[in-house]
């Protein structure tokens, strides 16, 4: 029997709130859209789920997301890479409205990533797959 109205969290949301409030990211625009006149060399995360599937027998929503982070230069861009990295981890065993993030697991590291699309831009991207426990209601 199927599971009448499971509600399914927003992983982009969840996570650029969670993002926004962190130290290690000071300073650092985190959204799931760039912000206005962005030309890639801005301090910015941007986060976007790129796949992922629920998973019945567990009742666990399995999102894949990336994680572009962009600086004015590359050595900035790696440094903020690695303040969200250690942040994001931080999901882990948190509850964010109606969701439980059960699970934080890196598909792909930190990695540099040439946007060509920007030519002065500096990325470097990260891909994490959660497990996210959704409400079910009462």
């Amino acid at each position: 029997m199927v599971d009448p109205l499971l509600t399914f969290p927003d992983v982009e949301r969840l996570i650029v709130d969670f993002l926004s409030d962190r130290p290690e990211l000071v300073g650092v625009t985190v959204d799931n859209v760039p912000p206005a006149d962005f030309d890639g060399t801005q301090r910015v995360v941007l986060v976007s789920r790129v796949g992922g599937a629920w998973i019945d027998d567990l009742h666990l929503d399995n999102p894949l997301v990336e994680l572009e982070v962009y600086g004015p230069d590359k050595t900035t861009a790696h440094t903020d890479s690695l303040g969200m990295r250690a942040a994001l981890l931080r999901l882990r065993g948190t509850t964010h409205g109606t969701a439980t993030v059960t699970d934080v697991v890196e598909a792909d590291g930190v990695r540099w990533l040439p946007d060509y699309n920007r030519l002065d831009a500096n990325r470097y991207l990260t891909t994490v797959r959660l497990s996210l426990t959704p409400a079910r209601p009462a």
